[in-house]
């Protein structure tokens, strides 16, 4: 997908990937790890940037599942 952004925003490209990316998180449309991608950050750095912006954390089924998708890779359970 392209986005053409107008030149008077004066706003980079990566600035509104994030911009998206947390738009998305917040509108339980993307997963915290799917937007953290989007965004170009890190899971942490991702969360820490939520943080920042006082948007609390979602938890949901899927991030469940990915974490114990996660888990069972890693042997821990």
């Amino acid at each position: 997908m392209q986005l053409n952004l107008p030149d008077d925003l004066e706003i980079t490209e990566e600035q509104a990937r994030l911009d998206l990316a947390v738009g998305l998180y917040s509108s339980h449309t993307l997963s915290l790890a799917r937007a953290a991608h989007l965004g170009g950050k890190s899971l942490l750095d991702f969360q820490r940037l939520l943080a920042e912006r006082g948007i609390p954390l979602a938890y949901g089924i899927e991030d469940i599942d990915h974490d114990l998708d996660t888990l069972k890779r890693l042997g821990q359970i």
